[in-house]
């Protein structure tokens, strides 16, 4: 470009937005027909450094849409308005084993969107110009509230306005810790969250895996004065599946019980009750299927004899099919999709570091999937999820029947 032509303009739209809503970059003011990159750097909370960037043309009057044209190489390719956020990756030379999470969700991800010269060496040059965005797990007038004492430990995200809103009780999986990016998300979309800390990272050991624990946080969650007591659901995903299942064929508390066991033909299903199944199948691994389940319990009595949990999805929708009861179970099957499925735009982490609690060693654990069919997975089953959760949730019971 000469020193006589106008500067670039870079916008990004929103500028600032929840993780779960898309953006358009637009660049204009640019020689017309000549390559250009785009860029996202993020700085993570850990430390580390995340890129995306795609290879553009700017059309002939001098203009790069994201949303519009293709991008002809870089971590993504093709027409992929998002791609610079779900394509992010640890730049060159990073740590092995990184995973992307958002720990402090009371602060946004800063995320720069620069523009290069050209397709090659963009690293080594000094961008034609930069924007900084916010991404935002946690809406405008949110409340947290930090649950820690020696019966509970978790966060609490209670949405803005007069209420009473629908209840979520979230529950991660066997890395542990304190994990509150999802309840904050869906705290932003209308319903009470609690994210459940049931170990500490690397100590599932020395913690009491009880139903009592679960029950209290279930009992706090559903007598929380902002909640409608008979619309409360859980979220789960890898160990906390196994949890909410057992916790549904076995606990005393949660009333709409026992459903996901061995059923004689005398028992019956509750209509009260709906299920919420992703069946996520890995590209690389196609035994390690796990998975990723959403139990709506709307407290309607219901007993049965417990005999077995079963965890897997084959399982779970025959033994709805054999009750009758198959139109109460949602079911969604992505193939070649890994493990760990998050929020969409998420970057997706192909094998990531973890804490062997028996040994406190730290290992390499491979979650599996494609990057792309990954990313279309995340983003299609949260809006199924959302549209799910707006049915049965926020429903009347009479739309429901």
């Amino acid at each position: 470009m000469s020193l006589s032509s106008p500067p670039p303009i870079l916008s990004v739209r929103p500028s600032r937005a929840l993780v779960d809503e898309a953006f358009e970059v637009l660049v204009e003011n640019l020689a017309p027909v000549s390559p250009f990159t785009l860029r996202s750097l993020h700085h993570s909370e850990d430390g580390d450094d995340w890129e995306a960037y795609g290879h553009y043309f700017s059309d002939h009057s001098g203009r790069v849409s994201v949303s519009e044209d293709l991008s002809f190489g870089g971590t993504y390719s093709g027409m992929e308005p998002m791609g610079l956020i779900w394509s992010m990756r640890p730049v060159p030379g990073s740590r092995t084993g990184l995973r992307l999470r958002k720990k402090d969700v009371t602060t946004p991800m800063l995320i720069t969107v620069s523009l290069y010269n050209g397709h090659e060496d963009f690293r080594g040059n000094s961008p034609l110009v930069s924007m900084v965005t916010e991404r935002w797990y946690m809406g405008p007038g949110i409340q947290r509230i930090e649950i820690s004492d020696e019966e509970l430990r978790g966060g609490l995200f209670v949405p803005p306005g007069p209420g009473p809103f629908p209840g979520i009780l979230d529950l991660w999986g066997g890395g542990g810790g304190l994990l509150e990016y999802r309840s904050a998300l869906l705290a932003s979309r209308g319903y009470v969250c609690l994210a459940l800390e049931y170990f500490k990272t690397g100590q599932m050991k020395s913690t009491d895996m009880s139903f009592e624990y679960f029950e209290k946080a279930y009992r706090v969650l559903k007598d929380h004065p902002q909640v409608i007591p008979d619309r409360v659901g859980i979220i789960s995903l890898c160990l906390g599946t196994i949890v909410t299942l057992s916790l549904v064929a076995e606990s005393s508390d949660i009333t709409a019980s026992r459903l996901l066991t061995k059923l004689d033909e005398n028992q019956t299903v509750p209509e009260s009750l709906r299920l919420f199944l992703l069946a996520f199948i890995p590209a690389s691994l196609k035994f390690f299927r796990f998975v990723f389940l959403f139990l709506v319990v709307l407290n309607k009595p219901y007993r049965s004899s417990a005999v077995k949990v079963f965890p897997f999805p084959s399982q779970i929708s025959k033994t709805m099919d054999a009750a009758g009861k198959g139109h109460l179970l949602t079911r969604l099957d992505y193939p070649d999709t890994g493990h760990l499925i998050e929020p969409p735009f998420s970057p997706h982490c192909v094998a990531g570091n973890f804490m062997v609690y028996s040994s406190n060693e730290k290992v390499i654990q491979r979650y599996g999937g494609k990057t792309k069919p990954h990313s279309d997975a995340q983003d299609d089953s949260w809006r199924k999820i959302l549209s799910f959760l707006r049915r049965h949730l926020y429903c009347s019971h009479r739309a429901r029947m």
